[in-house]
């Protein structure tokens, strides 16, 4: 009856364990398949301004510096956007190399807890002297 149990909770935790694999696997190949459609949306960093609560209290060419940096960076995102539908494939890869080591490690949890039952049926077995040996009489 332990047996059925502990393989019921392990089977239980793999198909739980598939399905949020399955399922985040299709989100995250969703995202990055329709981030492409997002090109040229970076393009409006450069028009970012500081808050005007936190001006006071930010030297401005500090203001003037991350202004720069984030007009600079929007080509680099942009570039990163078109890109971003080829990854599909190694995403495609990884989720199955993540999903095969989740399984291993079920599949072996319930290898250990199988055996642990044995050895704590065998010790009570042999604590209460019902085991199979005969006395000569």
């Amino acid at each position: 009856m332990f047996y059925a149990l502990n393989w019921f909770f392990v089977i239980a935790l793999l198909a739980l364990w598939s399905l949020a694999s399955w399922a985040l696997h299709a989100a995250a190949v969703w995202t990055v398949s329709n981030a492409g459609a997002l090109t040229g949306v970076a393009s409006g960093a450069g028009g970012i301004a500081l808050p005007d609560w936190l001006a006071p209290w930010m030297p401005p060419e500090v203001a003037q510096w991350v202004s720069r940096l984030m007009a600079d960076l929007a080509p680099f995102v942009d570039g990163l956007l078109q890109a971003a539908p080829a990854l599909a494939g190694g995403l495609t890869v990884a989720a199955w190399v993540i999903w095969s080591v989740g399984s291993v490690a079920l599949v072996l949890l319930g290898a250990g807890l199988h055996l642990l039952i044995a050895l704590l049926l065998r010790r009570g077995r042999s604590a209460t002297g019902s085991g199979s040996s005969l006395a000569a009489g």
